[in-house]
């Protein structure tokens, strides 16, 4: 049976640099379930490290945690990979890992990288850096995402920065990604002017959630029989009475 689910697919945990450090697993599953979300997607910089402590922080609750990751492809356009479970995310985070950009994280500039355990305390630091983008193209990003059974999502396509169409200025013909992603601050329809290519593809609305207040400020609701990526790739097609829509 089919019904309807609210998701923000698109949050960041205090694994990345960028985000606050209240990010913490355990409150940003509070957070989710205060904002009577059904399920969400912990997206970190280049990195899955911190997604068995989110989902272990979940169980026993409403709320389903995807496992995900925002990955930089070498021309700096961030992809939203997401898969079926933590440990195919982590055989991504490897490939991701040899192909990172070489250096240690700039605690002072970038901001800390910490890993979390489903309590919040702290189980150490990740020093590699995170912010920084892959050798793999965005054409790769997608390839591999693809060979784990996972969805490929365009991150924030309507950002100036790191974005498919800020960095490359379109989609290029016969990039198989499974749906493409807007921020809050652009409409539907706002978005489908951006270029011609977007028609082609479903578009979901998420937070891209870097502290707590932000999480599932937009959100996009799925007509799904269940919260799992098999379910979210149906309605990215339509198929079997599955669908998208978007909710401010």
């Amino acid at each position: 049976m089919l019904r309807c689910y609210r998701a923000d697919l698109h949050i960041h945990t205090c694994l990345s640099p960028c985000a606050d450090l209240t990010m913490s697993p355990r409150r940003v599953v509070k957070a989710a379930l205060a904002k009577k979300l059904d399920m969400i997607a912990i997206c970190d910089h280049n990195s899955a490290e911190n997604l068995r402590a989110a989902a272990n922080a979940a169980r026993d609750t409403s709320l389903t945690v995807l496992a995900g990751m925002e990955i930089t492809s070498s021309e700096e356009v961030h992809v939203i990979g997401l898969f079926k479970d933590v440990d195919t995310a982590l055989i991504m985070q490897q490939l991701v890992y040899q192909n990172l950009a070489p250096g240690e994280n700039k605690e002072k500039l970038f901001g800390e990288q910490i890993i979390a355990n489903e309590f919040d305390e702290v189980e150490g630091y990740n020093h590699r850096l995170l912010i920084g983008a892959t050798n793999l193209s965005i054409s790769d990003t997608v390839q591999e995402i693809h060979r784990l059974d996972g969805l490929a999502i365009a991150s924030h396509i309507d950002r100036e920065a790191y974005s498919i169409i800020g960095q490359l200025g379109f989609i290029p013909e016969g990039l198989e990604l499974d749906a493409l992603e807007i921020s809050s601050s652009i409409t539907h329809a706002e978005a489908a002017k951006m270029a011609p290519q977007i028609e082609k593809f479903s578009l979901i609305s998420s937070s891209d959630a870097h502290s707590l207040d932000e999480i599932g400020k937009v959100i996009a609701r799925f007509r799904i029989a269940a919260p799992t990526i098999e379910e979210l790739g149906k309605a990215f097609k339509v198929k079997q009475g599955r669908s998208v829509m978007l909710e401010a």
